[in-house]
């Protein structure tokens, strides 16, 4: 049974939330991150603040643990275009962790990998068996491909089950990175002009409760579902350019929007198939774009407008 889960990167956007979640289950919830939680006292309290790049910090992690959810990455596909030393962080991040499930004999992992394993094709919707390494885009989706394989082989050779979970631009409260929403929210509010990088770019964005609400699936019927990968996300696509005008729209705002072309190593199009999360996870996507950025919005200004008081 699992009672103890340790959550990597339990201070970013999805670990916070996700943490929240796991207390109000009931879960014994530890966290591991580099940096301290600014969103939440209690989540910061429990997390143990290391560099999980050094195995001697890993060391400082408690060892009697049921079940460890990976999270911690360098997240933003752009910054390992312009950094790519970002991408072998990442691969060592998920190697140490591995390795301490392993030294510890925690045998149920849970890795956070992400739509970029598709990479760019002519399909517009993708099932969990169309990714390829062959159509790695940029070092962040070659690290994700590389930390599934790791995943794969610790499975093969030392016992540890696994779930392996590909999100889909996960958007939310807990966020003020410059991923496209918080970017779009906050240029908006200063009253600035807005870049899309691609006049026909589609993603799949999925608020950040629909995603850690199908991470507690998996936690829930891990036995039934592990040894597998699933796609989280909303199975609907929108063009980056209309995510920039509802953000004009509930904000009330005029800015310019200008479209640029598409960034290198950035995915074109993608929508996620959730048939599969669907069907053995019981995963049901609950927010649609307009409703998740109406309450992306309330939660930026007002924790803003908190800070500022």
């Amino acid at each position: 049974m699992i009672k103890k889960i340790l959550v990597t990167g339990s201070n970013g956007t999805i670990g916070t939330r996700l943490c929240e979640k796991l207390l109000s289950c009931g879960y014994e919830v530890c966290g591991a991150d580099i940096k301290p939680n600014k969103w939440n006292r209690e989540i910061d309290n429990l997390t143990t603040i290391v560099d999980l790049r050094r195995k001697e910090d890993i060391a400082k992690l408690p060892k009697d643990i049921d079940l460890v959810i990976h999270l911690a990455a360098n997240a933003r596909v752009y910054d390992l275009v312009l950094d790519p030393s970002l991408a072998r962080d990442n691969i060592d991040m998920i190697f140490n962790v591995l390795e301490y499930c392993r030294i510890n004999k925690i045998k149920k992992f849970i890795f956070s990998s992400s739509r970029e394993v598709y990479g760019n094709s002519d399909k517009i919707i993708y099932k969990e068996d169309d990714a390829s390494f062959d159509r790695s885009e940029s070092p962040y989706s070659a690290s994700k491909i590389a930390g599934e394989a790791l995943v794969r082989s610790y499975h093969r050779c030392f016992d540890i089950d696994f779930i392996i979970l590909r999100f889909s631009n996960v958007y939310g409260m807990y966020d003020d990175s410059n991923r496209v929403i918080p970017l779009f929210i906050k240029l908006t509010k200063e009253k600035k002009d807005l870049e899309v990088y691609g006049a026909d770019k589609l993603l799949d964005f999925t608020y950040i409760d629909d995603t850690v609400n199908g991470v507690i699936s998996c936690i829930e019927k891990f036995d039934q579902t592990k040894n597998d990968v699933y796609n989280i996300a909303s199975n609907t696509g929108i063009k980056i350019i209309d995510v920039a005008k509802i953000i004009q729209n509930v904000m009330g705002s005029d800015n310019m929007i200008f479209v640029k072309e598409n960034r290198t190593g950035e995915v074109v199009k993608f929508v996620a198939d959730i048939s599969k999360a669907n069907k053995k996870l019981g995963y049901r996507p609950t927010v649609n774009i307009k409703d998740g950025i109406q309450a992306s919005v309330r939660w930026y200004l007002n924790f803003y407008s908190s800070e500022q008081t």
